[in-house]
Parts: C-alpha cells; structure tokens; sequence
C-alpha cells in the first residue's frame, strides 16, 4: 500500500463519500487509488467550478466538502473559489498534486510555490516531505475541519511522496484550546442587561434548536448575518431579520438600544457591524476573528451551555417600529425583483443558491428562511460563477431539488459545469435573469461616478439554444405571465429557465 491508498482509506473512514476535481499528471496516483473505492468522484470541467461545488456540498450540509486537482495549472485555477470559501470559514478540503520534491524551489514545468500560493486564503497550507507527514497533516485537517472549521485547508502531495510505499500512520486526539477567562465577565453585563440580543451567523446553525429554545424561553430579539439566515425562522417575530449594511429598522433600532449584544459564530465584519460596541461579547472557534471586549474562543454551543440567561421585555417595543421595506417594482412586468419575488414564492421550501449581483441583494432582501442553509451565497467575497457548480455541490450533499437564481453576466463565468449538470443527470432548475448588462457595475458607473454606462452592455447568447446543446430542457419567459404559467408546472431538472428582464437599480444600503 502506497500514501495514494491510504489517503483514499482514510477518507473512507472519515465517511467522506464524494469528491471534485479532474485528473492530471501529478496527482495521478490518487487518482488510481480512487479508481477502486467507494468514493463518487465528480469531473467538474474545471477545477474552479470544483471548489465551488465542494464550497456548496460543505455549506448545504456541514460537512467536509473536497476537491482534488492536479499541479500548477489545475490547482492555481481553484484559487477564486478556495478565497471565497476561506472568507466565509468553510470547511473545504483541498488536495494538490505536485512535481517531485527534487524540483521545489526549480524553474521545472509546471512548478511553482503552490504552499505559499494558498496560504493566504486557506486556514492552513500544508506540503508533506513524506508519507509519514502526508498522513499526519490529512488526519489533523480533516479532525480540524469537522470539530473547528476556521475555513478551507490545502494539503500539496509531490507525485513522489503519493506513491511512498515506508511510512507511518496516526491515531490523533486533539483538545481545542478553547479560552472561556472572559465567561465570567460576559456573565456580568448579561446578568445586569435589561435590553439583551444575540446576533447570529454560520458559526450558531450547528446549535440552532439550542439557541432556538432560549430565545423563545427568555423572548430575547435576535438579528442575524446573512449566512445566519434561518438559524431562527424568519418569520419568528424575535428574529428582527438581517443586521449590518441591510439591516431593517427594527434591526437597526435593536442593534443602536441595545445593552448587550452577543456575536454568536460571527466575524464582525464592517458588513455586520459598522463599529465594535463596548457591550458587545464575541464567541467564535476562530480566535484570529474574536473582537471587542468580550471575547470568547469556544464554541457555541459550549458558551451557550454555561451561560445564564433571564427574562426580557423588550420584544414589543421592538415590534412596534414599522419594519416594511420600502421596495419598488415587486410587481412590475419585467422588473428582477418581481421575478425573484415569484420564484422564491413558488420554492420556498427548497434550497436556493444565488450567484453575485444585482440579483443576490434582492434574493437576500425577499428570501425568507424557516430553516438554516435554505440560502446559499458567497457573501464575503461574491466571486461571479458560483451559481452553478455550487448548486451541483449542494444537490450531490443533500439529494434535493435545487434552484440557482442566476444574472446573464455570472451565469456564464462557469456555464461549462451545465456538462456536470447532465452527466449528473441532478434535480438543479437555473434561472438566468438576462438584462444584457453587468447591472451592479452600471449602477456605480452612473450613480458614484456620474459617467455614462462603459463596457457593462453584453451581447448574450440565446440561452435556450445553449443548454439545449448541452442536451439540457430549457424554457423562455419573456414577460411575467409567462413566467407565471411556467411556475404553475411541476419544475424538475435539469432545467435552465431564461427570464427576460429589464435593467434595474438595486436599494443601496
């Protein structure tokens, strides 16, 4: 047995079922080692939509998404996909072939510094000398991932070191070092706040019936970060909605009155909080992200567990602010909102994955989640593309129907991977919402730097024709009625419905 069979093993044992990636020279040896397991490879038709699949197998689900590709030219093309899942603490495994190791640091083909490449957008970049180092960093990092995901790790595996056949295994047992000396401060300001409330994001939804159960017990509001969506239904009237740059007016008031505010697996960002209040706990597994005075490494669930929390009367005062948004063109014929509108009405018990533009704000905006991981989107880093593939991923983890809402402009970033959609054969129904323009970009052109539009016009395929190439069912809806007698139908995909749009200013913040 060589490192490439014990890696594919190990993966076994750890139940990882599923993986991304596409072959190539160096990374070879896995591959071969694949060839005879149970693990269901995917061939994405580019190692970009890879990572992006395995972000939204691991954002669906929780679990450990991964991709595989081989050296310099396939590995270097996960990089957008990896910085995404990296500033959103994804838990995405990625493994690299490389050259011998007596080319590192050489001019050879296909050689470049692939370790100090990714370590900037990875939680953790490894490069093994041996077999008895590849195995001790794979078993550390996917121990890592599934107890404390800070975000995606990459493992570079020379050629060599993959067919090692003298090495040796671990049996690791790790502690996290969790630091809780702030505990009995943050229990202080909670014991003392008349006008607590939690905000939570991606880091709450593994304890969320937990939090669920103490917020409904103490009627304590609570506001949530885009990724926290649903962790509390959102049509629970003590969840105030979205906090930060989208925040609604209750939100907003909540978050300015309140005397104790508590960040539960939240990275704080300027997106989330314009400034760090004085009051303000933090808990976080990742201590690189803890701020404020308050800061707590742990976990949520533990912070929770040992936390005493009481009686609160502040809900109604909250609720009596007038929360509508002030919204136009929900139904207007060819408006993106009134379309995003009608889709999330007729799907909203289904996973919606959006990609990035003008379409994200008005799908977050209208989307509202009974349940966690119902919306999936880049929101830190919002590359374009990572409709498509990140939908496969999520279809693949969960096995349920899933619905991209797509623009003209990202949808064809990675229009590629509607090959991947039909080999799957996957129940993925696509919207494009084709305005023939990059509409955020227009919108800034005009509105911040008072010039006329520049190079945000695309002269767009008929996108029917193209996913029928594909041998992939596809419909156009060229007004609201017409989309309108499209949803009345049963929708099973693969499918990708065109909807003519107009172009559109989105709210600013």
């Amino acid at each position: 047995m060589n490192v490439a069979d014990k890696i594919v093993r190990i993966l076994e044992e750890e139940e990882i079922s599923d993986v991304f990636g596409i072959p190539g020279e160096q990374i070879m040896p896995l591959y071969k080692a694949m060839s005879t397991s149970n693990i269901n490879h995917v061939l994405t038709r580019h190692e970009q939509a890879a990572a992006h699949a395995a972000d939204g197998y691991a954002r669906s689900t929780g679990k450990i998404g991964v991709c595989i590709t081989t050296a310099s030219p396939g590995a270097l093309n996960t990089t957008m996909a990896l910085a995404t899942a990296f500033k959103d603490n994804l838990p995405v495994l990625l493994l690299t072939g490389d050259n011998e190791l007596k080319y590192r640091g050489s001019d050879h083909f296909q050689t470049t510094p692939q370790v100090e490449m990714f370590k900037h957008i990875t939680s953790s970049s490894y490069n093994p000398l041996n077999g008895t180092e590849a195995m001790y960093v794979l078993r550390a990092s996917i121990y890592e991932l599934k107890n404390f995901p800070k975000g995606p790790i990459h493992i570079n595996l020379s050629k060599d070191v993959l067919l090692e056949e003298d090495f040796n295994d671990f049996d690791l047992c790790y502690l996290c070092e969790d630091d809780l000396s702030n505990l009995s401060k943050a229990q202080d300001l909670i014991d003392s706040s008349k006008k607590p409330m939690l905000v939570l994001g991606a880091g709450a939804i593994s304890y969320g019936e937990g939090i669920k159960e103490i917020v409904e017990k103490y009627r304590i509001p609570v506001t949530t970060t885009f990724h926290g969506k649903g962790v509390i239904d959102e049509n629970n009237p003590l969840n105030l909605g979205l906090c930060g740059i989208r925040a609604n007016k209750r939100g907003k008031y909540a978050l300015e009155n309140a005397d104790c505010i508590i960040g539960l697996g939240i990275k704080a960002s300027e997106r989330t909080l314009p400034e760090i209040p004085d009051n303000f706990i933090h808990v976080n597994i990742n201590k690189d992200v803890l701020v404020g005075d308050y800061p707590i490494h742990g976990k949520v669930m533990d912070f929770m567990l040992e936390t005493r929390f009481h009686d609160v009367d502040w809900i109604d005062e909250l609720l009596e602010i007038d929360d509508s948004y002030d919204l136009e063109g929900l139904d207007d014929d060819l408006k993106p909102q009134a379309v995003i509108k009608r889709i999330l009405n007729r799907f909203s018990d289904n996973i919606i994955v959006s990609d990035a533009g003008s379409h994200t704000t008005w799908t977050t905006l209208l989307k509202k989640s009974k349940k966690s991981r119902q919306l999936l989107f880049s929101g830190a880093m919002a590359p374009m593309g990572y409709g498509l593939p990140a939908a496969i991923g999520a279809g693949i983890a969960t096995g349920e129907k899933i619905i991209v809402i797509n623009g003209d402009g990202d949808f064809q970033m990675n229009l590629q991977e509607l090959a991947t959609l039909k080999e799957l054969d996957l129940d993925v129904v696509v919207f494009i919402l084709n305005n023939s323009e990059y509409g955020i970009i227009r919108q800034w052109e005009e509105s911040f730097y008072d010039m006329d539009s520049y190079q945000t016009s695309l002269n767009n395929p008929d996108f029917t024709k193209l996913a029928s190439s594909y041998g992939i069912d596809a419909i156009r809806a060229d007004d609201l009625k017409d989309l309108e007698l499209i949803l009345e139908n049963d929708l099973t995909g693969p499918l990708v419905v065109e909807v003519i749009v107009e172009s559109e200013d989105i709210p600013l913040p």
